[in-house]
């Protein structure tokens, strides 16, 4: 049957019609399906079932937070309105026709009658205290744990794309930890909301709370109401009896309807106060732009606005709450209008404020000490108050964001300890410890020493988690109860690319661990005590991931009674749901209902058939979520699911379970939201729908009936529910609008009113706990004092639970593989082929004993004695004596790369041997080693300085009586390079050899590697060494780039060089008072070559293309001119040789002169002249002799002649030996590298300024940028090389 989107007025009068024409209990039914044809014509969908689907909107971002224990509550209502459509809906007819029409369309598929909302919140998530169930979550959803390293913890993530989420404001230690017990982040509830095609169910304003509406009882009923739907009249028969009232009490927020966000703190423990703040957020400018703070004292029936006691022009975006002292309150500002804080001391009477000089991202308050609270600031920075906020002290400036800890009582030795992973200026995470007073850089301690993997530092319960990347690989490292750290023990080919830490109860961790081969399944593990050594417990584990993109392991542990697991397995394709109730050790499907919910027969036969449950707890914390159960109400599980083949996610019903999963009834036909109230003497569900409601269902019996009642005379779109804290329970707050326009309204609901009487000896019962009929569970008999289904008496407060328990004898089901064994079909465990089980512990030393595994441990926290414990238990032996083998040494950072002068640390493992007898040699390669008599005082590794750069070999050598192993490492020590300078010649010969030299600063910089790159080449020259010759084979500009890798360090020159087939050059000198000016600096040097260019271009008119000059560093000031020919003259080079000697005789006579000159400043003239010592005379490079040519050529033969003569008759001639000898002591000779004829002579450079000592110079000076050109190349110590011709 269909459901109009109005009542059209031919639709009312046919209506009418038909019954006044048809008044007999069938033309009921005919007149309803009348009325439901007169509407088709409207838009709206064809069946309610699709309407609800398409009402079904996508999770909303990240919001606000409900925290156990405080109870805070995010609310969201939907930004954006939807338009109210023409006629106000069901304005056209009566409200009894109107209710008529919602209940029957509401009801017609379903046999309960309830008109139900989407759903409340109640306790959702996970508080150990409270006994709620968990369900693993990889990102601290409850009892969320997180991935070390990479997940994300809760509290951290964005709201809406901007706000960061606070800290819980309740169990502030719970939820610090990103694989800690607290509650996960839970995405904004929005405003329950039609499509644009269903029908307007109510006209803006139309009904009000507590009253004044036209449905409220006493008023006439309706057909509907009277003859009801034939599934109605089922409910009537099954659920036995009318409708019934609850005491409520209805309360609107009035101001309040465009506020689209909430948080609700009740305090609950003998208070009566309720807070609520109500927000704006606004999503395009991403901030809070309104709010109003309103409390109530008589648990919600009355609120009482308190803008005016904060400051009407106040703008809050978050509540706190001081998770051991409910009457503290802490308010936070919108950091986007001013940073401040507001304090309240008696649960919001009366506030305080306090300006901050940083923004807070998030809170962490101590779990003991109320007025203790860490802040982390939008700038990752964090601070420390011991005042409950009033003063602020920094404690670090680098932070990773959320992973910081309080100290845990009775394993840290001071209360005000925190647990950090902070950053070094060069981006390394490390873990700290410091007390919050006195955290500077000298009390600041390292419980590990190495570098850890950033977001990977875990401090929960016993255990300290961290994560280190060693080539390639993750290693992870517990410490438990702050032991030194150990390396976790996964079976050696698991291969973890992914880990999860699920659950530190009970002394034992478990694990969830994504393997080499796996996708979208994880395998489970669980450890021994301590942590270290993990065996598998089941494998291809269901994963999802949720509205935040965090991961979710389809694993849950039932309340109230240990040991008892169900998880989700993929096989093949298909999610099956499994239960154990030894952890893990056995597993069997779940055995579905014998009958369905009308009591037919369900033939579901093991294995093929079975039931199947969705194991997520609310993301949200207005519902109940998929499966819940509770400390205070043992055995019992509410949870949906499906039955059949496999897990369905669209054939969803509601089951549940009294005896703790041994066999299961179907409740619902749908998915509900189910509380418990009175230690779970009650049951409240409502429906998950987006409907209007205002009913709702209770249960005395454990789900084996249940009574309708409203709680509300208006029906109430729900955006979420809330229970009272405690274990009492008997109080409800609900939370909805009437329109998509209306203000919020606040239902108090009241069950102390069904519950009749206080229980007596009468009303109780025993249970015994059982695993499909095995009496002895985890090692004991458990006999359970409950209340009888169908008592409808109150426990009260100050009830107790009585739990009757007496060990049992050790069976098989009470032992577990140990480490390196695997379980086999025949149940026996066997020892795994990687591992060798007479393998010894390390620190198993000659005279002590240690115990050798059978194969099996007995299950952590099973009680059981005697039996099969001697046979199954690790038996005590004496310690043999083991030569050393494995020996490995390497560096805490897992790096073969050391910085000079800066402590390196080494690591020596070793695999097999007696740690407390072994001598241990480390010979750093430097001529420095160590000697050590044990493995002792080395465990936090061996430090070390290099004083100088290059490659050492370290060795370690471990030796005893029985043997003796060695490791070897190669250490790279580089001394950071800080610049890079790229010598080159300024103009080459073509096809002529060039030395190029990349000079490093500083000069021991350890082991380099060079990389050039000539012109466009895609391919460099890799080299060792700083000088390379290369040969230019075209004429023009040619770019060379050279790149030093230096360690982690790459630095990188530019320069280009003038390739031409011939050229010639001159060294050139200025008048004394340019080096008065000269800052020798490289910008000076090329903008004063410019100047000298424009001058001789100036003077001769030759073309500026013909002529390079490049000023030479140092003083005095000197340059070398290039004459260079004609472009494109190159084939026709003898024809034009002529003209280059007429370009350089015109520069020669412009020079002598002393017609170059130019102005430096006003005042300031500068001449240039040729250089009376040059180092070469100006002759062109061709291999015809010129005169001049043939005369030094005879020069050198009459030269060398002498020099033999007088070597030959040297003894005759004394002082010619001495002229020789202090000749070669102070001149240096070179030969010209550039000159085709090579026939240049010998020019003495003794007056020059070292080549050595220019380049020093050179360096210096810092050069700013390495790119060059030709026209501003700097002069090197390759320069008289490249300058002879």
């Amino acid at each position: 049957m269909e459901r109009g989107t109005g009542w059209s007025p031919a639709c009312y009068i046919a209506l009418l019609a038909w019954t006044w024409l048809l008044l007999s209990p069938w033309c009921f039914t005919s007149a309803e399906i009348t009325c439901r044809s007169c509407s088709s014509s409207s838009s709206a969908p064809s069946s309610s079932s699709s309407r609800v689907k398409q009402q079904r909107e996508p999770p909303p971002p990240r919001g606000l937070l409900r925290w156990p224990g405080s109870r805070e509550v995010g609310l969201a209502r939907e930004e954006a309105l939807q338009e109210e459509q023409p006629g106000g809906g069901w304005g056209l007819g009566d409200q009894d026709e109107a209710e008529e029409a919602l209940v029957v369309v509401l009801e017609e598929d379903r046999g309960w009658g309830a008109v139900e909302g989407p759903g409340g919140a109640g306790e959702a998530g996970r508080s150990r205290a409270k006994g709620d169930g968990w369900a693993g979550v990889a990102h601290g959803n409850p009892p969320s744990r997180q991935r070390l390293g990479v997940a994300k913890r809760s509290g951290a993530a964005a709201a809406y794309g901007r706000e960061e989420m606070p800290l819980p404001p309740g169990d502030a230690q719970e939820a610090a930890g990103p694989v800690g017990k607290g509650t996960a982040p839970h995405p904004l509830l929005p405003r329950a909301r039609r499509s644009r095609g269903a029908p307007q169910l109510f006209a803006p304003g139309q009904g009000q709370a507590g009253g004044g509406s036209p449905w409220a009882d006493g008023q006439k009923v309706t057909r509907a109401q009277a003859k009801g739907s034939k599934e109605e009249g089922k409910v009537t028969r099954l659920r036995g009896g009318e409708e019934l009232k609850l005491t409520s009490t209805a309360c609107a927020l009035t101001g309040d309807s465009a506020h689209n966000q909430a948080m609700v703190h009740w305090s609950g423990h003998n208070s009566s106060v309720i807070l609520i703040l109500t927000k704006l957020y606004d999503f395009n400018l991403g901030s809070v732009t309104e709010s109003s703070l309103w409390r109530s004292t008589d648990y919600g029936t009355t609120y009482e606005k308190l803008n005016d006691k904060v400051g009407l022009k106040t703008v809050l975006s978050y509540l706190y709450v001081s998770p051991t002292n409910k009457r503290k309150i802490m308010l936070l500002g919108d950091p986007e209008i001013e940073s401040s804080i507001l304090i309240s001391s008696d649960e919001g009477a009366t506030y305080q404020k306090y300006r901050l000089n940083f923004y807070i991202q998030s809170l962490l308050f101590h779990p003991k000490q109320e007025d203790w609270i860490l802040a982390y600031s939008l700038d990752q920075k964090m601070y420390s108050s011991m005042d409950f906020g009033r003063r602020w002290q920094l404690m670090h400036e680098r932070i990773t964001p959320n992973r910081f800890y309080w100290s845990v009582a009775g394993l840290d030795k001071e209360l005000d300890l925190v647990h950090m992973e902070a950053r070094t200026a060069d981006g390394h995470a490390h873990y700290i410890t410091c007390r919050i007073q006195e955290c500077s850089e000298t009390t600041r301690s390292g419980p590990f020493l190495r570098s850890i993997d950033t977001n990977s530092l875990v401090v929960q319960d016993e255990y300290v988690f961290i994560q280190v990347t060693a080539g390639g690989r993750a290693n992870y490292y517990v410490s438990y109860k702050r032991e030194p750290f150990a390396q976790i023990k996964l079976p050696k080919y698991s291969l973890p690319k992914d880990m999860h830490i699920i659950s530190t109860d009970e002394n034992q961790v478990f694990a969830a661990v994504q393997e080499w081969n796996q996708n979208d399944t994880y395998n489970l593990y669980i450890s021994d005590t301590r942590g270290v050594y993990f065996t598998l417990a089941l494998e291809n584990v269901k994963s999802s991931r949720g509205l935040e993109g965090n991961i979710i392991i389809d694993l849950y542990e039932v309340a109230g009674i240990k040991g008892i697991f169900l998880a989700n397995k993929k096989i093949e394709d298909q999610i099956k749901t499994f239960i154990t109730y030894n952890k893990g050790r056995d597993w069997r499907l779940l055995q579905a209902p014998d009958t369905d919910l009308r009591g037919g027969p369900l033939h579901c036969q093991l294995p093929f058939c079975s039931l199947h449950l969705h194991l997520q707890i609310s993301e949200n914390p207005y519902t109940s979520g998929s499966i819940s159960s509770k400390d205070t109400a043992p055995g019992l599980v509410v949870a949906t699911g499906n039955v059949g083949s496999e897990l369905s996610y669209t054939d969803i019903s509601t089951f549940i379970s009294s005896d703790a999963g041994n066999s299961w009834r179907q409740i619902f036909e749908e998915e509900y939201n189910v509380w418990y109230l009175d230690w779970g003497g009650a049951l409240v569900a409502m429906k998950r729908t987006s409907m209007p409601i205002r009913h709702l269902w209770v249960s005395f019996d454990e789900g084996r009936s249940w009574n309708k009642y409203a709680f509300t005379s208006t029906p109430l779109f729900v955006d979420g529910s809330l229970v009272e804290p405690g274990i009492e329970t008997q109080l409800m707050t609900i939370f909805g609008h009437f329109s998509l326009r209306s203000e919020w309204q606040l239902v108090k609901v009241d069950y102390k009113s069904i519950f009749n009487r206080r229980c007596n000896k009468e009303d109780y019962q025993t249970w015994h706990l059982h695993n499909q009929g095995e009496p002895c569970v985890m090692g004991e008999r458990k006999i359970y004092k409950k209340r009888k289904p169908g008592a409808q008496c109150a426990l009260g407060r100050d009830y107790s639970r009585t739990v009757v328990s007496e060990p049992c004898v050790c069976a098989e089901w009470d032992f577990e593989c140990d480490y390196g064994y695997e379980r086999h079909s025949n149940n026996q465990c066997m020892p795994a082929f990687w591992f060798n089980p007479s393998s010894l512990p390390k620190d198993c030393s000659l005279g002590q004993s240690y115990l050798n595994s059978t194969g099996y441990r007995r299950i952590v926290s099973n009680n059981c004695t005697d039996g099969l414990r001697e046979k199954y238990v690790a038996r005590a032996e004496q310690c043999p004596g083991k030569a050393p083998r494995g020996l490995h040494v390497l560096t805490s950072d897992g790096k073969l790369l050391a910085q000079q002068g800066h402590n390196t640390t080494f690591i020596i493992l070793m695999e097999e041997g007696d740690l407390q007898r072994t001598n241990i040699q480390l010979d750093f390669g430097d001529g420095i080693a160590m000697s050590y008599a044990n493995f002792s005082p080395i465990e936090e590794g061996i430090r070390h300085v290099y004083k100088s750069a290059g490659i050492f070999q370290v060795m370690a050598y471990a030796e005893n009586s029985l043997g003796s192993d060695t490791a070897v490492l190669f250490l790279h020590v580089v001394c950071p390079v800080e610049h890079v300078h790229l010598n080159v010649p300024f103009v080459a010969i073509r096809n002529k050899e060039v030395n190029l030299t990349a000079v490093v600063w500083p000069s021991q910089s350890g082991t380099l590697t060079y990389f050039w790159w000539f012109g466009n080449s895609t391919k460099p020259l890799i080299t060792l060494e700083s000088s390379v010759s290369y040969t230019f084979a075209t004429e023009g500009t040619n770019t060379i780039t050279v790149q030093v890798s230096a360690g982690s360090a790459l630095l990188q020159d530019t320069k280009d060089i003038a390739v031409h087939e011939y050229f010639q050059s001159q060294v050139l000198s200025f008048s004394p008072n340019l080096d008065y000016h000269n800052p020798d600096i490289p910008e000076w040097r090329q903008d004063i070559s410019k100047v000298i260019k424009r001058a001789l271009v100036q003077v001769t008119g030759i073309p500026d293309e013909q002529i390079l000059v490049a000023v030479f560093p140092g003083l005095p000031t000197s340059a070398e001119l290039f004459i260079l020919p004609h472009k494109n003259t190159t084939e026709r080079r003898k024809g034009h040789e002529g003209d280059l000697e007429q370009v350089v005789e015109l520069l020669f006579n412009a020079l002598n002169q002393n017609l170059v000159q130019f102005e430096l400043k006003p005042g300031v003239e500068v001449i240039a002249y040729v250089t009376q010592l040059t180092l070469a005379p100006l002759v062109d490079s061709s291999t015809g002799h010129s005169s001049s040519a043939m005369l030094m050529l005879l020069s050198v033969v009459f030269v060398g002649l002498a020099v033999f003569l007088i070597y030959k008759f040297k003894r005759k001639i004394p002082w010619v030996n001495i002229y020789a000898e202090v000749q070669h002591d102070k001149e240096q000779e070179m030969i010209g590298s550039v000159s085709q004829s090579e026939s240049a002579p010998k020019i003495s450079l003794s007056e020059f300024t070292d080549p050595e000592e220019l380049m020093e110079k050179e360096l210096d000076t810092r050069v700013i940028g390495s790119i060059s050109t030709i026209a501003n190349s700097e002069s090197t110590k390759e320069i008289p090389n490249c300058t002879s011709v």
